[in-house]
């Protein structure tokens, strides 16, 4: 069985790709990603999307990219899209960085079919507090270290919630 996870924030070039390399990164070292699976045939693939038009094919933030190489040692990789209606049926499970991206990811369905789908990343989080993931975007170094420590949480308790 393949599971699928969209990480979702406003422009696709800070927190949902830095969150999709994060779970990439995890999901090598516990043996679930392409071609792996579990023990029980669970296998994880990951990618991210913004609610906005704003940064569509641009790659991820430097600065956020410099944070996941310095806490982490892992390059972001990916190119920024725009979360679209068909994203409901191909992903198992979405995941919204704040209330605004989950409100925003609702209002496109309409019909409120998929709403199940959507969780806030924080929900998942096991050693911090905060409800959302602050968009680090016009911030300091401290706001993109501070993304990539939520995100590292949420995601070691995201891939707990679905093994």
């Amino acid at each position: 069985m393949t599971y699928k996870l969209l990480f979702v924030c406003l422009g696709n070039i800070c927190r949902s790709p830095s969150a999709e390399n994060i779970m990439n990164h995890l999901i090598d070292q516990s043996g679930l990603g392409d071609g792996c699976a579990d023990a029980k045939g669970v296998r994880i693939i990951c990618d991210s999307a913004g609610t906005s038009s704003y940064h569509i094919g641009s790659p991820p933030d430097r600065r956020m990219s410099a944070a996941a190489v310095s806490k982490l040692g892992i390059k972001l990789r990916g190119q920024a899209r725009q979360f679209q209606k068909s994203d409901f049926q191909e992903f198992d499970l979405i995941l919204a960085m704040d209330r605004d991206n989950y409100e925003n990811i609702l209002s496109v369905d309409r019909s409120g079919q998929y709403h199940h789908k959507v969780r806030l990343m924080c929900d998942f989080c096991s050693r911090h507090t905060l409800k959302e993931v602050p968009d680090p975007y016009y911030g300091g170094t401290e706001g993109f270290n501070q993304v990539i420590d939520l995100l590292i949480d949420a995601c070691e308790g995201l891939l707990k919630h679905i093994s």
